[in-house]
């Protein structure tokens, strides 16, 4: 029913597109590309002949000495901002004016998606970050640091139990079990085993959500991203109701269970929890806990001013937590590993570092990944050739001119609704920026270079205050897992190793078409 609604929709798209003109930006003096149908600009994404990344770098290329250059999804049209100094002023310094993203799936529609951190806007996404930002705060890290550790030393124990002295694996599917077993633990309180039980129902519900590949749902996802107001009319989820039955339940059931046996842990619900029964305090003008159970059921305080916290709420934040850390993070571990894998001589000098790390029989620790210096530069440039987000965007609040600087340039207004993309993969590969940018040099984050990088040249975790909230968990988990990971083994190309790398063009993210077979091999230490 609803590819056949699609295709009524784009009918009527092609149908006003007849009618009409591209000409949103060329009227406002902007570089645009000129699109031979509504599909043009996203054309090659959609039908999956082209990977996203490489969509949004041509249209970034398409116009040399700007610093934007418009183009259009569907009849969007939307601004592309290329200039490091303009993603500053946008981002930071005028950030109230773009404080919003782009609105997606309506939250009566889909709460689960509607309420989380990424999709909320105004006064409540600001609310929200301020209850969850101390879930990432030094000390929270430290603790969760060590549930981190213990769940990477476990993932290694498994392999180093195998029998064969060169282990091949799709690296993508072992890795995605570990960042399963992380998220479950430090955000669900849930203890897994993925690799040994592969099919436990945390982590194949976990690939139900993470699942964006597929030409109908491609253009599911693109047409209600494009168009929210249409999400709303037919009523298009994000989540499917089994995925999300799945997590409300265990929310619910996690959260009753500590209440019930008062059990504290440092974990992301935790959190939520505490700051569910702060508002409650503060509501009810008394000075004591609520230890009544049945309060699970429905955690909305209205206060004029607080952020109200519910069931869906509390399940949407944990939701999107495993949404961003599932896939994304164990997509960069795969990265790292196909670096690690074809530069064999970058390999070996961290496996070096890391040997002199265990030596001084300094215990492993959160603080600990401060002193791995070439682990850290290497985790740099991978996130800089190969960058988690591709792109990401800002939606104009309020009215807003960008004023000229380059001689063709005329002052620029934007109006409120309007679209910016920030083009993140394009940044990282742009010559101007970086000498040779498709080399993988970990140099370039050394400690006598790294003070040469404009930081908006390289910003894989988004920038500004809606930049990534999870950035320093994320980077923690992928350190974490290769400390221990090349204490047991080398990563080394197999028969099956996919070199160059080729990339996926039915996925929304970066991936491989191929996947990351290569082999661990055991090491005589």
């Amino acid at each position: 029913m609803f590819w056949l609604f699609s295709i009524l929709i784009l009918l009527i798209l092609w149908y006003y597109y007849e009618r009409s003109t591209f000409n949103f930006w060329s009227e406002k003096g902007v570089k645009q590309k000129i699109p031979r149908s509504i599909l043009s600009d996203i054309l090659g994404s959609v039908f999956q002949t082209t990977a996203v990344c490489d969509m949004i770098k041509g249209i970034y290329d398409s116009f040399d000495d700007v610093r934007y250059v418009g183009f259009y999804q569907f009849l969007q049209p939307i601004l592309m901002i290329k200039d490091p100094k303009l993603i500053k002023q946008i981002c930071v310094k005028d950030f109230e004016y773009f404080l919003d993203r782009r609105p997606f799936v309506a939250e009566d529609v889909d709460p689960l998606w509607g309420k989380n951190l990424v999709a909320l806007s105004g006064q409540k996404w600001k609310d929200m970050r301020s209850t969850l930002s101390p879930s990432f705060t030094g000390s929270k890290m430290r603790q969760i640091f060590v549930l981190m550790h213990v769940c990477s030393k476990n993932f290694v124990k498994y392999l180093k139990e195998k029998p064969e002295e060169l282990i091949e694996l799709e690296l993508k599917d072992v890795f995605t079990r570990y960042t399963n077993d992380i998220i479950a633990s430090t955000a669900f309180g849930i203890q897994c085993d993925s690799l040994k039980e592969r099919e436990n129902e945390f982590y194949m519900n976990g690939r139900r959500v993470t699942n964006l590949s597929g030409v109908i749902r491609n253009l599911k996802f693109l047409i209600v991203f494009i168009f929210p107001k249409l999400s709303k009319l037919v009523k298009a989820t994000f989540f499917d109701e089994e995925v999300a039955s799945f997590f409300r339940g265990v929310v619910r059931d996690t959260l009753k269970y500590r209440t019930d046996n008062k059990i504290d842990r440092p974990d992301l619900l935790q959190l939520l929890m505490q700051a569910k029964k702060d508002i409650q305090k503060e509501a009810d003008g008394k000075n004591m806990e609520r230890t009544d159970s049945s309060a699970v059921e429905d955690f909305t305080v209205s206060k004029r001013g607080k952020l109200d916290l519910s069931l869906d709420d509390i399940t949407s934040q944990a939701l999107i937590f495993f949404f961003a850390g599932f896939e994304t993070v164990a997509a960069v571990m795969c990265f790292v590993a196909y670096e690690l894998a074809v530069n064999p001589n970058i390999q070996t000098r961290l496996i070096e570092e890391l040997d002199e790390f265990r030596a001084s029989n300094e215990k492993f620790s959160y603080d600990s990944l401060t002193k791995l210096p070439y682990l850290d530069m290497i985790l740099s440039e991978t996130l800089r050739k190969w960058p988690v987000m591709i792109s990401t965007d800002r939606k104009c609040n309020k009215p807003y001119m960008i004023k000229a600087e380059l001689d063709e340039e005329t002052s620029l207004q934007l109006n409120g609704g309007e679209i910016i993309s920030i083009p993140i993969y394009a940044l990282h590969r742009d010559e101007k920026y970086w000498e040779n940018p498709d080399n993988f040099d970990p140099e370039r984050f050394s400690t006598e270079n790294k003070h040469k990088i404009d930081p908006y040249t390289y910003i894989p975790f988004g920038t500004g205050p809606r930049n990534c909230i999870g950035s320093r968990f994320a980077i923690s988990e992928v350190k974490v897992i290769f400390f221990e990971l090349l204490n047991q083994f080398e990563i080394v190309p197999t028969k099956k190793s996919c070199i160059p790398l080729v990339l996926d063009r039915k996925s929304f993210s970066l991936n491989s078409s191929t996947g990351f077979w290569f082999g661990l091999k055991k090491r005589r230490c």
